[in-house]
Formats: structure tokens, C-alpha cells, sequence
């Protein structure tokens, strides 16, 4: 299993084997939301706010 540091707290967080860049994980210990940004060597980023979109 691989893992990164948490960009918040600096913990580690554990991804999946199969993680691909793109997706989102969370962070065990404080729950932010983090955005995978490269996997070999893995590399996370606080995940973007998605706005909503109200059919516009």
C-alpha cells in the first residue's frame, strides 16, 4: 500500500494500490478531503470546492 502526508495535518494517509491521479481521498485524522495528484512518488493537494451548479 502506498501513502503520502496529509497537506493539512501532516499525517500519513494511506492510498489504494490501484489510486489513480484525479481522485479524491480523505485524511484519517483531520478529514480534509485531499485530491490525488501524482502516484509514483504519490503526491496529494487539498481537494478543490465543487460548486454547485444549479442547471445553469
Amino acid at each position: 500500500m502506498t501513502a503520502a502526508n496529509c497537506v493539512t495535518c501532516g499525517d500519513s494517509v494511506a492510498l489504494p494500490e490501484d489510486v489513480e491521479v484525479g481522485e479524491i481521498v480523505d485524511c484519517g485524522s483531520c478529514g480534509t478531503e485531499l485530491e490525488v495528484l501524482g502516484v509514483d512518488p504519490a503526491e496529494l493537494a487539498e481537494a478543490p470546492e465543487l460548486a454547485e451548479d444549479w442547471g445553469e
